[in-house]
Order: C-alpha cells, then sequence, then structure tokens
C-alpha cells in the first residue's frame, strides 16, 4: 500500500490529526487530562502547606548565611510537593502506557529522593553525579536518544546532555519564584510539543507538572514560605530534559539541537553566565554564589518577583520558538540558529553587571614591600 499523501508532508507523525486519534487508550481524552491537571494542582497546593509545618518541626530549614540571599530560615520540603503532584495523577491515570514515559518518571523520582537525601545531609558530587548518570542510562535503554551524530555515540551524548541540564535547572533555583515560573512556561510549551509530536502519555506528565508547580508557586513567590530544596529541582529538571530528549528521538540533526536548546534555554543561559564569569574572575566554577543571571537583573533594579516574571518570559519564548518549528512556520535551522544566537548574547551581555566586590589596589610601603 502507497504511503498516505499527508504522511509524507508530516515527517513528525500523526500530530497533525491531534492527540485524540493517537495510542494511548483513556488517557488521551480531554475529561481525563483535565483531570490530571486538577489533581495535580490540587494534590501540590494541599501538600504543600502540610510539608511545610512539618519541615518548621523537625527544623527541616535552610539557613541564611553566606552567599544566600533570604534572611531567616526557610523550610525546604516543597519539591516533594511537585513530586506528588506530577507524578501520582498520571501514574493513576495513564499507568505503564509508554515504557519511556515510565521510565522517565521512574528515574525523576529517583533524582528527586536523591535531591532529598542531599537537602538533609549533603552528599558529594560523584554521588550525585552516579545516581544521575544510572537514571538518565535508564531513560536512554528505553530508546530515549537526541540524534547528534546518528551512531553510537548518541547514547553517551544523551545521558550527558539530560545530566547536565538537570542540574542546571537545579542552579536556576537561586531566588524566589524563579525557578518555578521558568518550569511552568518550559512545562507548558512543551507539553504543547508533546501532544503535537503524538506523545500523549509525556504530554500528560508534563500538564502535570506544570499545574503541580503553579499549585506550589505562591507559597515560593517572595518573601518565599517554603523552598523546592534539591528534590524539586532535580526532578523538574530531569523531567524537562528527559522529556525534550524523547521528543527529538528519531528526528533530524538540527531539530534535535533545536528541540534540545529551546526548552532548557533559560536554565542553559543561566550556568553559562555563571561559569564564564566565574572562569573570568579566577573564582571556582563550583563555588556558589549571587553571579546567576537572576542576580544580575535583581542588580539592574527588576527585584525578585520581576526577575521571576522576565525569566519565564523568556523561557515561553524559547518554547513558542520550538512550538512553531514543529507547526513548520520555521525552519529548524531558523529555530536553532536563533536559540543559539540568542543564547550568547544572554550570556555575554549580563558579564558587563559587576556581581563580585572589586578588588583592593595593592600599594607599595615606603620600604618598597606590598
Amino acid at each position: 500500500m502507497d504511503t498516505p499523501p499527508d504522511a509524507r508532508r508530516h515527517p513528525a507523525g500523526d500530530h497533525h490529526r491531534g492527540p485524540g486519534r493517537t495510542g494511548g487508550g483513556a488517557a488521551m481524552n480531554g475529561p481525563v487530562l483535565l483531570t490530571a491537571a486538577a489533581g495535580a494542582f490540587l494534590l501540590s497546593a494541599a501538600a504543600t502547606p502540610l510539608l511545610r509545618r512539618v519541615a518548621l518541626r523537625w527544623d527541616v530549614t535552610d539557613r541564611p548565611g553566606g552567599h544566600k540571599a533570604h534572611r531567616r530560615p526557610t523550610p525546604f520540603l516543597g519539591g516533594l510537593a511537585i513530586t506528588l503532584g506530577a507524578v501520582v495523577p498520571p501514574a493513576a491515570l495513564a499507568g505503564p502506557a509508554d515504557p519511556r514515559a515510565v521510565a522517565i518518571v521512574a528515574g525523576a523520582l529517583a533524582v528527586a529522593l536523591l535531591g532529598l537525601i542531599d537537602d538533609l545531609r549533603q552528599l558529594s558530587m560523584g554521588a550525585r553525579l552516579a545516581v544521575e548518570s544510572l537514571a538518565a542510562g535508564g531513560v536512554v535503554l528505553t530508546g530515549v536518544q537526541a540524534p547528534v551524530t546518528g551512531g553510537w555515540p548518541d547514547i553517551p551524548i544523551t545521558m550527558l546532555w539530560i545530566v547536565v541540564i538537570t542540574n542546571s535547572f537545579n542552579l536556576l533555583d537561586n531566588m524566589d519564584g524563579a525557578l518555578g515560573a521558568v518550569a511552568a512556561a518550559s512545562a507548558a510549551t512543551l507539553a504543547a510539543v508533546a501532544f503535537l509530536s503524538a506523545q500523549p502519555v509525556i504530554g500528560m506528565v508534563l500538564v502535570s507538572l506544570l499545574l503541580s508547580v503553579a499549585g506550589f508557586l505562591p507559597y515560593n513567590w517572595a518573601p518565599a514560605k517554603i523552598f523546592m530544596g534539591d528534590a524539586g529541582s532535580l526532578f523538574i529538571g530531569f523531567v524537562l530534559a528527559c522529556s525534550a530528549a524523547l521528543l527529538v528521538t528519531g528526528r533530524d540533526r538540527v531539530t534535535a539541537v533545536a528541540g534540545l536548546l529551546l526548552p532548557a534555554f533559560v536554565a542553559t543561559v543561566d550556568t553559562g553566565v555563571v561559569l564564564l564569569s566565574r572562569k573570568r574572575a579566577g573564582r571556582p566554577l563550583t563555588q556558589g554564589g549571587t553571579d546567576h543571571l537572576s542576580h544580575r537583573l535583581c542588580g539592574l533594579g527588576l527585584g525578585p518577583a520581576l526577575t521571576a516574571v522576565t525569566l519565564a518570559v523568556i523561557a515561553a519564548v524559547a518554547g513558542l520558538l520550538h512550538l512553531v518549528m514543529l507547526l513548520g512556520w520555521i525552519t529548524p535551522l531558523g529555530a536553532a540558529s536563533a536559540g543559539v544566537v540568542a543564547a550568547c548574547a544572554l550570556i555575554g551581555l549580563p558579564q558587563r553587571v559587576r556581581v563580585y566586590p572589586r578588588a583592593l589596589p595593592q600599594t607599595s610601603s615606603p620600604t618598597g614591600k606590598r
């Protein structure tokens, strides 16, 4: 039988038919999706204040000091509420319909547990990377591979990308509301890409993540009453990184580059800003500090709330560029080029905002000694 003309015009698959005609059973219809969204929001919104009280009672708090901007001990079990809201509804309503989505959720739970342990008792970088790599490897073994080279190197490249982006989102959690706002914007646009790409199960996971973050965000908005901690930031980063990798699996190389960069645009830029500025200043690359993109925007007078909104708008614009590329309104090369150029500009320009104390000039004593 000849290939239908529509299939030749839509190499991405059946996304032009809409999510309602794809596989996956009940998980694909509108009412079930709305149920998952409502359940995610309600679970997260209800669990967050409860976990805040538990954290305060058990003294599971992030205390101020050093480079930290908050001024009073703040509980940080909010990530558990996000995880609960993002996982329970899809698991209950979709089940094991898509092995790749199951692997992503299982890996995300593993890194969330890793983050929780790290919140309670700081782990070594080696231990964190080992667990994250194992979780990423489990996802890749189900067939999630970014087609960067077209050969076996795509396996380690995809694993490396997942681990790097997971930690980039973790680093983005440096100001009240910032990561939550960016995650909501990124999950919303990536969910739309998932449904258009005939991947409704991962689309449901992303919608649940979006609404779960929305339920948590009012408590995390400046001034934050609770932090998500590493449990939340690593969970968010892993889900978004793996979902993006899944959605470019089987695509061409240029589409893959755009499809990986744009959903993680803000996190990638923030990591680039930090690494470049620390390298130029001769500071340790892994040392924490108030030198992130959010701190520089605050230095320009935006304030925490407006900074979070600005970062979310940037994430939304990048996500919409990804979406219009999928719809064929812009070529993959155009989308990838725009993303790379914008990223380079947003990494370079913030370097002009001073975030490090000026070095005191060295003066010579009358004896000539310094």
